[in-house]
């Protein structure tokens, strides 16, 4: 009868840590979209599809037009200040880039969820 009452006390304790832990480590992307944010761009935004498992890339929100470079044949994204290497597998094959400019889904919590090349010029 001691151990069932253990069990249950430690089926509430985890019962109550887990929305708490949930919310902790679920990771938060930026508040809001960047204040000079074409909403027009929203529907592409949200069209973009994480290449390995099909989920989106987040939303305008977690997304933001960025410097991009070429080093050793692998893309870089300047993320806050920072160089980042883009994984390839990350990199969105799409032609249809409105912004003019390389985007990259970014968290701090998860990095680079997706990276799009700027248009060819």
């Amino acid at each position: 009868m001691a151990r069932m009452r253990a069990i249950v006390a430690l089926g509430k304790r985890l019962f109550l840590a887990c929305p708490i832990a949930v919310a902790y480590l679920s990771p938060p992307g930026f508040a809001a979209p960047p204040p000079d944010a074409d909403p027009a761009l929203a529907p592409w935004f949200n069209s973009l599809r994480q290449p390995w498992t099909n989920a989106l890339c987040c939303s305008m929100a977690d997304c933001r037009p960025v410097q991009a470079r070429v080093t050793d044949g692998h893309y870089e994204a300047l993320i806050e200040g920072e160089w980042r290497t883009v994984p390839d597998h990350l990199i969105l094959n799409r032609s249809d880039n409105p912004t003019g400019r390389a985007i990259a889904c970014w968290t701090r919590q998860v990095g680079i969820m997706c990276f799009i090349r700027a248009p060819e010029s």
